[in-house]
C-alpha cells in the first residue's frame, strides 16, 4: 500500500482519481478548498504552507506519490494562484516527504489548452521567478477585456513547461522521482458542466477541442491513467505531459511535436 496525496480531491478528476487510488488499497489523503481530508486555500502563501504541514503531520512526514490535481478555469487572478503557484508549491512543498519511498512519484494534471497560443506576458512572469503579483497583476489586466480567455491555458502551458525543465533534475530524477503530467481534453465534471449541457453547446465545443476518439470522456479515463503514472510499474517516463484528449492535440497541432 502506498499513501497519496492528492489535491483537487473534493470533486472532478481529483475526486475520481482518489477513488480509484482507494480502491486499489491504496491511503489517499486528500486536499481541497473544503470537503476533504485536509482542507487548504492553495491559492494562498500560508494556505499552501499549512497543507504541506498538514501532510507531514498526518504522514509522519513520509508519502509516496504526489497528484497535483487542483485547478480553476475562471479568467481570473485566483486561477493563476491555483493553476501554476498551487500546484508547484504543492510538487515541490511535498518533494521531501518522498525521500522516504522505494517508489516515489509525482504528477501534475494540466490540459489540452496548454497547446492554445498564451499571453507571453504573463507566460514570462510565470517561468521566469518573478514574483507571484507581478503575475496576478499581468492576470487582472487580460481579466478586464477579451483577452481573459487565455489566462487558463497560459497557466497550464507554464506549467508543463516548468515541469518538463524540472523533471530530469538531480532533485526529481536524480531521485528517482519520475515527475509527468496529464493534459485531458474536454471530461464530464463539474467544471464543464455549463459547458457542455445541451447538444448545441457539445457541438460547439467540439469544435474548438476536436476529440475524433470516442469524443467527450468520463473523469475516470484520467483517473485510470493518473494511477498508471504513479505506480510502480512507470519506471522511465521523466518529464512527459501525456494528453488524454481523444485527438485534440493531434488534431490541431499536426505533425509537430512537443
Amino acid at each position: 500500500m502506498s499513501t497519496y496525496v492528492v489535491t483537487g480531491a473534493a470533486s472532478g478528476i481529483g475526486l475520481v482519481t482518489a477513488e480509484i487510488l482507494s480502491g486499489r488499497g491504496h491511503r489517499v489523503l486528500g486536499v481541497d478548498l473544503r470537503g476533504s481530508d485536509i482542507d487548504a486555500d492553495l491559492s494562498t502563501t500560508a494556505g499552501r504552507t499549512a497543507m504541506v504541514e498538514q501532510v507531514t503531520a498526518r504522514t509522519d512526514g513520509r508519502i509516496d506519490a504526489i497528484v497535483a490535481c487542483a485547478g480553476l478555469s475562471s479568467p481570473t487572478t485566483d486561477t493563476v494562484r491555483v493553476n501554476y503557484y498551487g500546484a508547484v508549491s504543492t510538487l515541490e512543498g511535498l518533494r521531501p516527504l518522498l525521500a522516504g519511498s522505494h517508489a516515489p512519484r509525482a504528477l501534475a494534471v494540466v490540459s489540452m489548452a496548454s497547446i492554445f497560443p498564451p499571453d507571453e506576458q504573463l507566460l514570462s512572469l510565470l517561468l521566469d521567478g518573478a514574483d507571484e503579483e507581478s503575475a496576478v497583476a499581468r492576470a487582472a489586466e487580460l481579466a478586464a477585456d477579451e483577452r481573459a480567455p487565455q489566462i487558463y491555458g497560459t497557466t497550464k502551458r507554464a506549467l508543463s513547461l516548468w515541469l518538463r525543465s524540472r523533471a530530469p533534475e538531480p532533485a526529481w530524477a536524480g531521485a528517482g522521482i519520475p515527475l509527468n503530467a496529464v493534459a485531458p481534453g474536454i471530461i464530464e465534471t463539474p467544471m464543464t458542466t455549463d459547458l457542455i449541457a445541451t447538444e448545441e453547446a457539445k457541438t460547439e465545443l467540439l469544435k474548438t477541442v476536436p476529440m475524433p476518439l470516442n469524443g467527450i470522456a468520463k473523469p475516470e479515463v484520467v483517473g485510470n491513467l493518473i494511477a498508471w503514472l504513479t505506480g510502480e510499474e512507470n519506471t522511465h517516463l521523466c518529464g512527459q505531459v501525456v494528453f488524454v484528449d481523444g485527438g485534440s492535440d493531434a488534431v490541431l497541432r499536426g505533425a509537430s511535436t512537443w
